[in-house]
C-alpha cells in the first residue's frame, strides 16, 4: 500500500449486498461474522456508507450505524468508526448530517454529497485498509440496491466500492416479499460485465415452506444467470436483532399488565431504546404514528430526535400536546429521552441553525429548564445509577443539546464522569415526569425493573435485552450456516 499499511498476509473481503433495502443483507453479515469467528477466524464487520437515523457509540468516541455494532458483537468485537467511516443521517426531507469515521463534519444536500463522495471514498478506504492490518476476513454489507442507476456515479457504497477493492459479492434477496427472481436477474442484468463477473453467487432470505417447491426455480435461475445459489434462509420468526431505521411492529399483548406508547416523530432517533418494553412480555407497548390520538396508557414516551424543533411543531400539529396534557391529567407517567428531554423543557434556543434554520421554540414547559444546541456534539458510552442509587445504567449519549435548569437538581440517572457520578436528566416534582439523555436506559435488567416500577408495574419479569439479542445472533448463526453450501463456507472459514 502506498500508506506502507501491509494487510495481513491471508486478509481477504467478502461483500454482501442486496437487490432492494431490507433484503437481509445487515442480518446475513451479522450472521456470517458470528459463524466465521465460530470456526476461528478473525472477522470484523464494514459498511462503507450508511443512512440512518439508528446510530451507535463506539469505543474510540465516535458514531456508527446501529446494524455495524450488531455486527461487531456477532465478530465478538467492540464497535470502531473503521467499520462504518461514512454514516449519513437526515435531517429533512433534503438535508443530513454527514458523520466521517465518527465525526459530524457538516450537513450537506444531496447535490452537495454527490460532489463530496470522491472525497469520502478516500475515508472510506483509508477504514478499510487499516482493519485489513488487524483481521483475517472483511465482510462487507452495501447499501440499498447496486442497480439504482441515478447512483451509479461515483459509488462508494456497492459495485464502486466493490470494484476499488476487487473483492467478491454475495447478491441477497427477499422471496417473502414476492418477485425474488425478477431482482435477482434483474439486478445482474443492471450491472457492468465486470461488476456481474464478482458476484459469485446468490443468497434468497426469508423463505416459508417446502423448499422442495423452489427447487425448479433454483435450477432455472442457475442455468439462466451461470450463477450458483449459495443458499436459502428460512424465515426465522421470533428473532431479534436491532432494526436499521425502519420501525418495528408495535406488540400488543391480551394479558399485558402495563400499556406503553412512544410518539413515532418523523426523525425519529435510536429507536431501539424501546426494544426491551416492546419485546418484554407483560407490556402492551404501541407507536403513535401521524393522525394518530394520544391513546390511553400508563407510560407515555417522547423519543429521540436527529431535529427536536422541528418535530416538535409536528408534534403540536399533531395535537400531540393536547394529548399529554390529558394523559398526565389521568395520572399517567411521561418520560423524554434525549431529544425528547429538550422538548419538555422550557425553550430549545439554536442560535448557530445546527438542525435547522437558526431560533428557538417554546419547549411543553413541564421541566424548567432551557436548552441550547451547540456545534460540539456529546459522544460517548455512559455507566452509572438511576435516582435511587442501586440500579446500575448503562447506554449512550449522543446529542448537540446543553441543557441548564433547576429541574436538573433533582436528576433521573447519576453518570460515573472521571470517577465522580453527576447528575444526567430531571424528575419532576410530582414524581410523574422523567427526562434523561441517556440512550439504552432500558437494556439493563435492574434499571428497566425500576423504571417499569415508576411507571406502575411493580414486580415485573426480568428482562436482559442484550441476551436476547445473543441468543438471536447465536440462532441466526446456526440457521445460516445450516442453509448455506458447506463448500462455499469451508473456501471461506478455513484457516488455511
Amino acid at each position: 500500500m502506498a500508506d506502507g499499511r501491509t494487510p495481513l498476509p491471508n486478509s481477504t473481503t467478502l461483500m454482501v449486498q442486496g437487490t432492494t433495502s431490507d433484503a437481509g443483507k445487515s442480518t446475513l453479515v451479522a450472521a456470517l461474522c458470528r459463524i466465521f469467528k465460530k470456526r476461528g477466524r478473525s472477522v470484523v464487520p464494514f459498511k462503507p456508507q450508511n443512512m440512518a437515523l439508528n446510530s451507535a457509540v463506539t469505543i474510540d468516541g465516535g458514531e456508527i450505524g446501529r446494524a455495524q455494532a450488531l455486527q461487531a458483537q456477532a465478530a465478538g468485537l467492540q464497535p470502531h468508526t473503521d467499520m462504518n467511516p461514512i454514516l449519513i443521517k437526515p435531517t429533512s426531507d433534503t438535508k443530513a448530517q454527514i458523520i466521517v469515521q465518527g465525526k459530524a463534519i457538516t450537513d450537506m444536500d444531496a447535490a452537495v454529497y454527490h460532489d463530496y463522495k470522491t472525497r469520502a471514498m478516500e475515508f472510506v478506504l483509508d477504514s478499510y485498509q487499516r482493519l485489513q492490518t488487524q483481521y483475517q476476513i472483511i465482510v462487507v454489507e452495501g447499501a440499498g440496491s447496486p442497480a439504482e442507476i441515478n447512483l451509479r456515479d461515483r459509488d462508494i457504497a456497492n459495485m464502486g466500492f466493490a470494484e476499488a477493492v476487487d473483492c467478491p459479492v454475495i447478491l441477497i434477496a427477499d422471496i417473502d416479499r414476492g418477485g425474488v427472481f425478477a431482482h435477482l436477474v434483474g439486478t445482474l442484468e443492471l450491472l457492468s460485465e465486470s461488476e456481474r463477473a464478482r458476484v459469485i453467487g446468490f443468497v434468497i432470505n426469508r423463505f416459508r415452506g417446502d423448499i422442495s417447491l423452489l427447487q425448479s426455480g433454483l435450477d432455472w435461475l442457475e442455468t439462466k444467470t451461470g450463477k450458483p445459489v449459495l443458499g436459502v434462509i428460512p424465515y426465522l420468526h421470533g428473532l431479534y436483532l436491532d432494526a436499521e431505521d425502519a420501525l418495528t411492529n408495535s406488540a400488543r399483548k391480551g394479558n399485558a399488565k402495563l400499556r406503553v406508547a412512544v410518539l413515532a416523530l418523523p426523525r425519529i432517533s435510536n429507536h431501539t431504546d424501546f426494544d426491551a418494553l416492546r419485546l418484554h412480555p407483560e407490556i402492551d407497548f404501541s407507536w403513535v404514528g401521524p393522525h394518530q390520538a394520544v391513546p390511553g396508557c400508563d407510560l407515555l414516551i417522547i423519543p429521540g430526535s436527529k431535529n427536536v424543533r422541528a418535530d416538535l411543531q409536528f408534534l403540536r400539529e399533531q395535537g400531540w400536546d393536547n394529548g399529554i396534557q390529558r394523559h398526565l391529567r389521568y395520572g399517567g407517567k411521561l418520560m423524554g429521552i434525549c431529544g425528547g428531554l429538550q422538548m419538555l423543557g422550557e425553550q430549545i434556543h439554536d442560535p448557530l441553525g445546527i438542525e435547522s434554520t437558526p431560533g428557538s421554540s417554546a419547549g411543553l414547559g413541564y421541566l424548567a429548564m432551557t436548552t441550547q444546541l451547540e456545534a460540539h456534539k456529546q459522544l460517548q458510552q455512559c455507566r452509572g445509577l438511576l435516582w435511587d442509587s442501586r440500579s446500575p445504567v448503562a447506554g449512550y449519549e449522543i446529542h448537540c443539546g446543553i441543557s441548564q435548569g433547576d429541574a436538573l437538581k433533582n436528576p433521573a440517572c447519576y453518570l460515573y464522569r472521571e470517577q465522580q457520578l453527576v447528575a444526567d436528566g430531571a424528575i419532576s416534582n410530582d414524581g410523574h415526569i422523567l427526562g434523561t439523555y441517556v440512550h439504552g436506559i432500558f437494556d439493563q435488567p435492574a434499571a428497566l425493573n425500576t423504571l417499569l416500577a415508576w411507571a406502575g408495574l411493580p414486580d415485573a419479569e426480568a428482562l436482559s435485552i442484550d441476551a436476547q439479542r445473543e441468543a438471536s445472533i447465536e440462532r441466526l448463526a446456526t440457521e445460516v450456516e445450516a442453509a448455506l453450501l458447506p463448500g462455499f463456507l469451508a473456501d471461506w472459514a478455513n484457516p488455511d
